[in-house]
């Protein structure tokens, strides 16, 4: 058995192999691919297209640090090779501190073949992931010139129009720290901040109830100074937790809204405290802690600010991030980059999440007209029949209807629009009243949509549940190099180098000879060294001596090492010379 095992996997030849190992990564079965990569590898080891498959597959295992050393590999073969740029410059951009090498990689892909598409995409991911927006889109925009039906340019291109951020956001990849470091600084940050802001909300309730319900305002505020005690404890150990210090203000400046949350919290612990303090002052109104002998003195404005500010600030941060949150990019104009490659599962689900950020926006522009309706006019309300028609026109044009909880949502909203249109309009209350419910009842579907999101963990219809596509990249085969065409350049006469330099194209003759892994080895001249560092690409053109009327082009990228030019083919042309060998 081990031996018929054997010879199976012998009489297949490595490139065999390798297109194996690129259908069953595109059927999502990495570790079987990675055998097949591997039997490629073990068969001929200086095929680079075997060692990027390798790293692909291990990539597409969770295995992010062990695909960076076969990446490497592939372009110590193959250092002209724009498919192993990108597949190395891919595999760097995850793993910690080596971001700047994963953008160097990207260039050199982008320049050994501006007119791909894959490294346009892979410039524009990196800006995507950094939250550059104007630069990824560019990209994107770049590369579907190169590739209009290209999925991922598409789908990341309508992330960008959406101003989308990597969640989440507070983390650079530039970064060289773990982000395992940065994650767990975020969520002590995050933890304190919550932990506080709840603390001194119920405890500012709990001292309101115990003054005006059971006269108990002195017990109340002890209570109170107790809860700032226990925030000491609750400081020091998130604090403890956060192991990198040094990165918080850029953390804070990469994702505003923690910034936004420590510094609420921050005003409610220091409002609570000036809320107990002064009222233990006997020259202040002590609102809260003497029995009044009405209610008057409960409302004052100083006590009712500073107890609004550490009850309401909470909700308010929460209701002011939503509003931001809803109205941030150009959701029409994604919807329509995501309905342009509807078989990809990615762009279906950030389609579906796009069209409830669509409807929130329309649900959010009713209720202020209809509420400026009934507090102005109630007839401007008939303005609201045209509030949901950019809603219905994306819903049409995308053809989303796996979501029988947008749907439903989506009917409610034109309901209230119709019913307060006719309520303003005709003066019927029975309309105002079910366009109202009606916007109350979408509200309830959204929150029963959420919850039944959360409890299965399937992606709900909030910005956090967009994602990135990210497709296989670097797996294109490299270029085959025939015994044929070895057999003209190890026995030809001359060897002819084409490049381009300031004065236009130029013509050397050189010395050539062919690697095992397909890769022309040049001895050039010192302008053709020059000239190939401005441009590196390059035609290298022979004629077989043994069968004299053939001859062979070798086009491709050329990189300078110590005294040679490694040259590695992108195309390989052959044709015959004229003569009288094709008359008839």
């Amino acid at each position: 058995m081990g031996t018929a095992e054997s010879a199976d996997r012998t009489a297949r030849s490595p490139r065999e192999w390798c297109e194996e190992a690129v259908a069953r990564l595109r059927t999502g079965h990495p570790d079987t691919a990675l055998e097949a990569a591997q039997l490629a590898a073990d068969l001929e080891p200086a095929n680079e297209w075997a060692y990027r498959l390798i790293s692909l597959a291990l990539e597409r295992q969770g295995r992010d640090a062990d695909a960076v050393a076969p990446a490497e590999h592939a372009v110590s073969l193959a250092r002209g090779s724009w498919p192993a740029r990108l597949r190395l410059g891919t595999a760097l951009r995850r793993v910690p501190g080596r971001w700047a090498e994963a953008v160097e990689q990207a260039a050199l892909a982008r320049r050994y073949a501006p007119e791909e598409a894959d490294p346009h995409v892979l410039h524009g991911d990196q800006a995507l992931l950094r939250a550059e927006h104007a630069p990824a889109e560019r990209a994107y925009l770049t590369a579907l010139d190169r590739d209009p039906a290209h999925p991922q340019a598409r789908v990341n291109l309508g992330l960008t129009l959406l101003r989308w951020d990597r969640f989440p956001a507070h983390r650079d990849p530039a970064w060289p720290i773990d982000a395992r470091e940065s994650g767990r600084a975020r969520r002590a940050l995050e933890v304190w901040s919550r932990q506080s802001r709840l603390l001194v909300a119920l405890a500012t309730i709990a001292v309101v109830v115990a003054a005006l319900a059971f006269d108990r305002g002195r017990e109340g505020r002890l209570g109170g100074l107790l809860v700032l005690v226990l925030l000491v404890p609750i400081t020091l150990r998130q604090a403890r937790r956060v192991g990198v210090w040094s990165y918080v203000p850029a953390m804070l400046g990469r994702d505003p809204w923690l910034g936004a949350a420590l510094a609420s919290a921050a005003v409610s612990v220091a409002a609570f405290a000036a809320w107990l303090t002064l009222g233990a002052l006997p020259a202040m109104p002590s609102a809260f802690w003497a029995a009044p002998p009405g209610m008057s003195s409960a409302f004052d404005p100083l006590w009712a600010a500073l107890a609004g500010i550490v009850v309401l600030g909470w909700p308010v941060t929460a209701a002011v991030r939503a509003l931001a949150e809803l109205w941030r990019g150009s959701p029409l104009r994604a919807l329509a980059q995501f309905a342009r490659v509807p078989a990809e599962r990615t762009a279906r689900r950030n389609g579906g999440v796009t069209l409830w950020i669509v409807l929130g926006r329309t649900w959010s522009v009713l209720v202020a007209l209809v509420c400026g309706a009934l507090a102005v006019e109630p007839r401007a309300a008939v303005l609201a029949v045209a509030v949901p028609y950019p809603m219905l026109a994306s819903y049409r044009r995308t053809r989303y209807g796996e979501d029988t909880w947008l749907t439903v949502a989506t009917g409610l909203v034109v309901l209230a629009s119709v019913a307060c249109a006719a309520g303003g309009l005709l003066g019927l209350v029975w309309a105002w009243r079910a366009g109202l419910g009606a916007l109350c009842a979408a509200v309830v579907v959204f929150a029963l949509r959420a919850a039944r999101a959360w409890w299965r963990g399937g992606p709900g219809p909030w910005r956090a549940s967009l994602i990135m596509c990210d497709l296989p990249t670097g797996d294109a085969p490299s270029v085959a190099v025939t015994p044929e065409i070895r057999q003209a350049f190890a026995y030809a006469r001359s060897v002819v180098l084409s490049f381009g330099d300031s004065l236009g194209p130029r013509v050397v003759g050189t010395a050539a000879t062919v690697t095992p892994s397909g890769e022309l080895r040049l001895v050039p001249e010192p302008q053709a060294r020059a000239a190939v560092a401005a441009d590196p690409r390059v035609a290298v053109f022979a004629a077989d001596p043994l069968q004299r009327r053939f001859w062979v082009e070798v086009r491709g990228i050329a990189v300078a090492d110590a005294d040679l030019l490694r040259v590695t083919p992108k195309q390989v042309l052959m044709g015959e010379f004229p003569g009288r060998h094709q008359r008839r």
